[in-house]
């Protein structure tokens, strides 16, 4: 393939084209910004992206409007400017740049750069879109959570699969990362349920399913039976302690069961964690540097319990340890911040939690700060939303959980009217839920339809699936004698959109935003079928040419759906 000068040296410098296409934008943003700082303005904000619609080009920007005040000049002669020194910059990168509107600049590349960028997409096969700005990092991730003694409440799935797709696109940009999840195994809810266990003269359980409807019973009986409510207590207290035998076995039985349930999910939706937290890891270190930082004036004693003044830092007071000296959530999880650091030392820990949390998070960090300032520093909280049904939001307490087990039972069984082999069934199925969680920005509420979710004609799982599966389908029939070696005149806007994925799988990561990612396929996936409807490959003038860019096409798919945690069905 003939490239153009600037192309081939960079090619022959050794810089891949992915980090062509990527640097693309750079060099965009330095030009402006040469313009700039040659007529004395420097630090203007403005943007260099994609545009909404293909039909701008392939790179737009606002820097001559966020710039024309403070060069008190007009932002439409501004972008004249701007524009023609791009031109220069990008030489025969750039078909064409162009001035708009009331002064945006918009930048189509030229089909020897997009032609290059595909080359590149078909080359790397799983190595493309990989990032390097991670790299070296040593990232853990917090997520899924769920509490022993209950079973995993449908909710829990939002942590579990935006943690797995937050890690993957964290390692795509080059870190290292660690998985945990943390999860209750003491405290009063673990006492509900063992109180109800031991009425029922239970002392070897046998399902999760029996625990948790024997921690509702302990939840409702602790609401309404004063004579319950102090009998669980002094059983908490108990399992606190750890002196009684009968106690401590039956807890430890109850506690595996959980955990083996919890991981036969956590397989079926391909999360798998290095550790696994639990409350009584974190108590005795928790309950120390909390009186380590009573005697240092950071939390004093309220009514015979230890507490946090967040008013005076903006942020809620809190009781740390109570008055009966057990620890509570928030020092269990000072407790693990600081086992976490001991276990796995890392530049930056992250939090994955309901944001339902934000307000406790925001003292416990802002607490932590106060203990250890680094440690606090490289912690970030990240919020989810709830999942909804057509009922609402889903409580455990009062006995209606639905369980992540019976959702996706639910998904599975629509699934398998469709299709008898089995391993598709959970493909499509794992699939069509984890994108419904997905497809929603950071913190949203997901209202979840199971019947919609396995949808074919467009904004679901399956219908990226199946687009992966048609492109699949093609390259099957590939030969090495390929006929037809004609290029088009102007690249396909499938091949200008396969191109970004790089920048978008590393903007998803850096915004720790899966949905960017979620959207991207989505778009890609619909130019693929268009083109797919309208275009012949097989025996086509352009066969070699098509051929390549299916390979692009599929490649691009497979790899962001990997991102994402949805699995790749070979058929469908």
């Amino acid at each position: 393939m003939h490239l153009p000068p600037d192309l081939n040296a960079r090619h022959t410098a050794g810089v891949g084209i992915s980090g062509i296409v990527a640097a693309m934008e750079e060099k965009i943003r330095k030009a402006i910004e040469d313009v700039l700082e040659s007529a004395g303005v420097e630090g203007v904000s403005f943007s260099v992206e994609r545009p909404a619609t293909l039909a701008h080009g392939d790179y737009a920007t606002n820097a001559a409007m966020a710039s024309a005040k403070k060069l008190g000049t007009n932002p439409r002669k501004l972008a004249d400017v701007l524009a023609k020194h791009i031109q220069d910059t990008l030489g025969a990168d750039a078909e064409r740049v162009e001035v708009a509107g009331p002064g945006f600049i918009n930048i189509t590349l030229s089909k020897a750069a997009v032609s290059f960028g595909i080359s590149e997409a078909d080359a790397k096969g799983e190595e493309w879109g990989r990032g390097e700005a991670e790299k070296g990092k040593r990232v853990i991730i917090e997520y899924s959570n769920p509490n022993a003694f209950k079973e995993m409440h449908a909710g829990h799935l939002v942590g579990t699969i935006i943690g797995e797709s937050l890690s993957r696109l964290i390692e795509n940009e080059g870190a290292t990362v660690v998985r945990d999840t943390f999860g209750g195994d003491v405290g009063p809810n673990v006492a509900k349920a063992l109180w109800a266990l031991r009425q029922g003269g239970v002392t070897e359980p046998e399902s999760a399913k029996q625990i948790g409807e024997a921690y509702a019973k302990g939840a409702k009986a602790y609401e309404d039976d004063p004579e319950a409510k102090e009998e669980i207590d002094a059983l908490n207290q108990a399992i606190y302690a750890g002196t009684d035998e009968s106690v401590m076995d039956l807890w430890h039985r109850g506690r595996e069961i959980s955990m083996e349930a919890f991981r036969r999910l956590w397989k079926l939706l391909d999360t798998t964690f290095d550790f696994e937290f639990f409350d009584s890891d974190t108590v005795d270190v928790g309950l120390r540097v909390v009186r380590d930082g009573l005697e240092k004036g950071i939390f004093k004693e309220s009514d015979g319990a230890i507490i946090y003044d967040g008013e005076t830092k903006g942020v809620h007071t809190m009781v740390f340890i109570t008055s009966k000296g057990t620890p509570t959530y928030e020092a269990k999880d000072i407790g693990l911040a600081f086992l976490k650091e001991e276990r796995w030392p890392s530049d930056k820990v992250i939090i994955l939690t309901g944001n339902e949390q934000t307000g406790r998070f925001r003292t416990v960090l802002v607490a932590l700060g106060d203990i250890n300032a680094g440690l606090a520093a490289k912690m970030k909280h990240v919020t989810t939303g709830f999942l909804r049904l057509t009922n609402g939001k889903m409580s455990s307490r009062e006995g209606n959980v639905i369980t992540a087990e019976g959702l996706l039972a639910e998904v599975m069984e629509r699934a398998a009217a469709k299709s008898d082999d089995p391993l598709i069934t959970e493909q499509v199925a794992v699939g069509a839920v984890k994108f419904m969680v997905l497809r929603q920005s950071p913190g949203a509420d997901i209202v979840f339809d199971s019947e919609k979710s396995l949808s074919l004609t467009g904004d679901s799982g399956p219908y990226l699936q199946y687009a992966l599966v048609r492109a699949a389908k093609i390259l099957s029939y590939e030969s090495e004698d390929a006929g037809g070696s004609k290029e088009p005149e102007a690249p396909y806007e499938l091949e200008r959109l396969i191109i970004h994925y790089p920048a978008v799988a590393a903007r998803a990561s850096k915004e720790l935003a899966p949905n960017l990612l979620v959207t991207y396929l989505l778009e890609l996936a619909g130019k693929w079928n268009s083109f797919y409807a309208r275009e012949q490959v097989l025996g086509s003038p352009e066969e070699a040419y098509k051929m390549r860019m299916t390979r692009a096409f599929a490649n691009t798919m497979a790899n962001g759906l990997r991102l994402l945690g949805i699995p790749a069905p070979e058929r469908m």
